[in-house]
């Protein structure tokens, strides 16, 4: 098979959600041509849906590395690469005495995640938790107005706004 044929039956499988399927046929695309920065870039995709962050770093590094030029192949590994770093920091967070070394870590993921990719809401509220759980409620209140402002019609984010001024009335108490 040609490498254009095992990317067709790549989405043959991820239409009927084979997505080990896919995978196993977009890497023998890539087998076939290793040179094609846009199947390893469409692999990085399916690894990453399927939360093979790993593997699909790997991709989108490769995809970058063989063709430069194309933006959007950038802005994929910079989002994968935030998604790393929230998840590092939400470890963190999750576990009590996770922060206790330094507490500041996870905030620092945080931002290098959100300057990394500045769309990513995920990274904002969880700086804005991580700030909360540090008594700077100014600064969480300032990562979720940057969030709302992204997902103006989210509930769930005008309700943990609402929360945090209550903490940040109690904290001035």
């Amino acid at each position: 098979m040609s490498p254009n044929d095992y990317v067709r039956e790549a989405y043959r499988c991820i239409l009927r959600s084979d997505f080990a399927e896919a995978i196993t046929c977009f890497e023998a695309a890539i087998a076939a041509s290793p040179g094609d920065a846009e199947v390893r870039y469409r692999c990085s995709i399916t690894y990453a849906r399927n939360g093979m962050l790993e593997k699909a770093i790997e991709h989108a590094l490769a995809a970058v590395g063989l063709d430069p030029d194309k933006p959007e192949y950038l802005l994929h590994l910079q989002h994968l690469q935030a998604l790393v770093l929230v998840q590092q920091a939400k470890r963190l967070l999750e576990v009590e005495d996770g922060a206790a070394q330094n507490p500041y870590h996870p905030i620092t993921l945080l931002q290098e995640a959100i300057t990394l990719d500045p769309l990513y809401g995920d990274a904002y509220v969880w700086l804005a938790i991580a700030h909360s759980r540090m008594n700077e409620h100014l600064q969480a209140i300032a990562a979720l107005k940057e969030v709302i402002s992204l997902h103006p019609d989210d509930a769930g984010l005008r309700q943990l706004m609402k929360d945090l001024q209550k903490s940040l009335q109690t904290y001035m108490q």
